[in-house]
């Protein structure tokens, strides 16, 4: 198989072609045998498949199978693609002893540590090998944003990693891989649309008239125990005011009425009986 993400100090592609891809690395020991597909944009369905064809026969007695959260093809080929970011991985992947190698720099869709574990165990049963499988969980990587974050904490995880790699003897298989993506399930945020002062009102007449856990009632004066004047309370007090006032404005209109008894009395002199003729 042709080695193209990971080697020992050059990394060929210099490019970072989609955000939410991520690697996938394999190497190992043993003669892994040919891989069809060398297209380094897969979809996670495709690698998961070459990569359960390449180890069903069981080639090696140790299995490291690690982890690598929110990981990038750039954040191990570097930006230029001219040193990588992951010495050790590169070393190791890149030395005399590993003899099969299987690696997509981009992979579209999520990889999950599990059922690969299962499938090596189950593997190895069928052949009636006992392998040892490890899992390896490193510590998932800051956001692309914080880049000098980002690069520690890459350089710490490789150096963990470099230890796990060093303790690997005799025939061994080492699958790497991310899931870059950071999907949250998204949950609401609803504000409570209950004021301030009903609120108060609320505890305050529940504490009101009760005991204390110590035996002793509440001796609070009265004005702090109850709510008296609440805004319901002054919204009615106001309107009871406008309509009182609309209402002695009218009663004052009517009462300035001034009309002598006398125009309501028929006229009976003489300019009334000339017209009447």
């Amino acid at each position: 198989m042709q080695l193209s993400l990971l080697t020992a100090a050059v990394l060929p592609l210099a490019v970072q072609a989609f955000s939410d891809s991520s690697p996938f690395v394999l190497f190992s020991t043993s003669e892994l045998g040919d891989v069809e597909n060398n297209a380094q944009l897969q979809t996670s369905t495709s690698v998961i498949s070459t990569a359960k064809r390449l180890l069903s026969s069981c080639p090696t007695e140790r299995y490291l199978i690690v982890s690598q959260p929110n990981a990038h093809a750039v954040d191990i080929r570097g930006s230029s693609g001219e040193s990588c970011n992951m010495p050790n991985l590169c070393q190791f992947a890149a030395s005399t002893s590993v003899k099969s190698r299987f690696d997509v720099a981009e992979v579209i869709g999520q990889i999950s540590m599990q059922p690969l574990v299962d499938f090596v165990e189950a593997s190895c049963l069928e052949q009636g090998k006992a392998a040892k499988v490890e899992k390896v969980e490193l510590n998932r990587l800051s956001s692309i944003k914080e880049a000098t974050k980002r690069k520690e904490m890459l350089a710490d995880n490789d150096h963990e990693l470099g230890q796990l790699l060093e303790r690997l003897t005799g025939g061994f298989t080492v699958l790497l891989f991310s899931d870059p993506n950071e999907f949250k399930a998204y949950e609401p945020e609803f504000v409570e649309a209950v004021h301030m002062d009903l609120k108060r009102a609320e505890l305050d007449s529940e504490k009101a008239g009760k005991k204390k856990d110590n035996g002793t009632y509440d001796h609070r004066p009265l004005f702090e125990k109850y709510q008296f004047f609440t805004p319901g309370v002054f919204m009615a007090l106001i309107s009871l005011v406008i309509m009182l006032s609309i209402l002695a404005v009218g009663l004052k209109a009517l009462s300035s009425l001034e009309v002598s008894y006398g125009a309501f009395n028929k006229d009976m002199g003489p300019a009334a009986q000339k017209k009447q003729n």
